[in-house]
């Protein structure tokens, strides 16, 4: 999941935000605002969590215990997609959250919060005043040119990107995580035969981060048409269930022409009902369904279509790729499809976003509107052979 999803595999988080410019109010005490996982979580957790919080009443300014709790909250989100969770982090950071001398590692963990949210340019803001420090400790310098990074290149400024992977590959840091960042931007510029040779020489690395690496090699295996995409998406999930790994396989099953599999993959482990499921997830299995002939389908494209409609209720206009895929792989709205496809692409530049603005752009029967996606494929040099058919 980039760079950046090596530290909380977060940018994936497919959920609405938890907090909106202005707070909406309903206008009646039973609407319904926003419909939520629930995740019951163990006994023991959630006695540590209401312990937690008695303690936050308490001590408000503990550091090490906002510390601590906010990791694990930003730990969950990224597990179970539940934007709760960000809400928590924020919570625990808050006496810190608007003060620019907060400690560098108070700091960090906002900016792993706003990346978590899509809100990508206050989170590169946060990352630039941090890294200027004198004196920062090598873990947090390290994390936070891995974060900065991998939302540099969410956005498609790939150079800066690249800078930031080379410090973290040079001494002092000399990190396995630097050498596998340079490695994929090298894949997504054609450089595929040395980026596969270096990524599968560093994950034979002893400590190296083998999750992220099966991760990045099944992504790179993917844009070349490889069919080891599948075995590595599964490698990479079995090292790390992760909520952004588990949708990139039912992705890559969808488009292999394999809904039943990527249904398969997306309920393995999930609760039964509708309601429970993450929304990223629960996208992939509206989609599964429809392409399967599921009796189900129309439900869960009703929860979804639910989801999004709460959000933007609250002003959430995130997660357009979402809404996207929603309205092209499920409702079949080509028009709208491209409109949100579009706005999808002036924030994130990823291949996934690529391929989606040009499907839209084809199903809608406007080839022009793909033209930013042609442009910025011919200025960087980006390979991916599903570009090459879509044309």
């Amino acid at each position: 999941m980039k760079a950046a999803r090596a530290l909380a595999l977060a940018c994936v988080a497919l959920v609405a935000a938890v907090a909106s410019a202005e707070p909406f109010t309903p206008r009646q005490d039973d609407e319904v605002v926003e419909r939520l996982p629930l995740r019951a979580g163990s006994a023991g957790e959630r006695a540590r969590q209401r312990a937690e919080q008695r303690v936050l009443a308490q001590q408000p300014r503990d550091l090490g215990l906002a510390l601590r709790a906010a990791r694990e909250a930003v730990e969950r989100s990224r597990r179970y997609g539940d934007p709760r969770d960000l809400g928590t982090a924020q919570a625990w950071l808050q006496p810190w959250w608007n003060d620019p001398a907060a400690p560098p590692a108070a700091r960090l963990l906002k900016a792993t919060v706003l990346q978590a949210r899509h809100d990508f340019d206050p989170a590169l803001a946060e990352l630039d005043r941090l890294l200027r420090e004198r004196g920062l400790p090598s873990t947090l310098q390290a994390q936070a040119e891995l974060t900065r990074a991998g939302i540099l290149q969410v956005r498609g400024r790939w150079d800066e990107a690249r800078a930031g992977c080379h410090r973290l590959a040079a001494p002092p840091l000399s990190l396995t995580h630097g050498h596998a960042c340079l490695a994929e931007l090298d894949s997504l510029q054609g450089k595929d035969d040395a980026a596969t040779q270096r990524l599968a020489m560093l994950d034979r690395a002893a400590g190296a981060p083998h999750a992220w690496i099966a991760l990045l090699r099944a992504e790179l295996a993917e844009r070349q048409g490889i069919a080891t995409a599948g075995p590595l998406y599964a490698r990479a999930l079995q090292l790390d269930d992760d909520l952004y790994v588990r949708a990139a396989y039912a992705d890559w099953l969808l488009d292999a022409g394999r809904p039943k599999d990527a249904a398969a993959v997306v309920r393995a482990g999930q609760p039964e009902g509708l309601d429970q499921i993450p929304d990223a997830l629960l996208l992939r299995l509206a989609i599964a369904w429809k392409r399967s002939a599921d009796p189900g389908a129309e439900r869960a494209a009703t929860e979804v279509q639910q989801r999004f409609d709460a959000a933007a209720l609250r002003g959430d206009n995130s997660h357009a790729r979402e809404r996207a895929r929603f309205a092209l792989d499920v409702r079949g709205d080509a028009a709208t499809a491209l409109k949100e496809a579009l706005m999808n692409w002036a924030q994130q530049r990823e291949p996934a976003d690529a391929v989606l603005l040009m499907r839209a752009a084809r199903a809608a029967k406007q080839p022009d509107a793909a033209e930013p996606v042609r442009t910025f494929v011919r200025e960087r040099s980006m390979q991916d052979r599903r570009l090459k058919e879509l044309g």
